[in-house]
């Protein structure tokens, strides 16, 4: 194979590897595990959640918090901006014993002001799993 044939290919490569380290600007959402239930309730403004999670940085995969390393739920009243807003928006519509990946862009998370643990203009990654709406209770799928 010619020089000037492979040239196309690694520029093609490079810009992959670039574009897939690119920080995202939007809230991404991931299904990680579904409720089975049609009519399963779900998540709105003004429920009490119980959630467990774990919170990692997305540019080094630094873990920063966890509610399963205290053994104990996080909870929240979803829409009251008790938490981030990458959070607030990302558990909506959710079922109890759902697991989500949320990627949450800095602006929807810490945005230039950081926090212990998490630099100005982190993007996260939060595993998180819907335990509790409303004191109704998960119990294992």
């Amino acid at each position: 194979m010619h020089l000037a044939a492979l040239v196309p290919l690694l520029v093609a490569f490079a810009v992959a590897q670039v574009s897939a380290r690119t920080p995202p600007t939007q809230l991404q959402i991931g299904v990680k595990r579904r409720n089975p239930d049609p009519d399963c309730v779900k998540t709105k403004v003004g429920d009490r959640l119980a959630i467990q999670y774990v919170g990692k940085l997305w540019e080094d995969g630094k873990q920063f918090d966890s509610s399963w390393d205290r053994d104990q739920p996080f909870r929240f009243t979803l829409g009251n901006g008790e938490v981030i807003q990458g959070m607030d928006t990302g558990m909506r519509g959710m079922c109890l014993g759902e697991k989500r990946k949320l990627t949450i862009p800095a602006h929807l998370g810490y945005a230039g002001k950081g926090t212990p643990g998490i630099p100005p203009n982190s993007v996260l990654v939060f595993e998180t799993e819907l335990v509790g709406i409303n004191e109704l209770k998960h119990e294992e799928l």
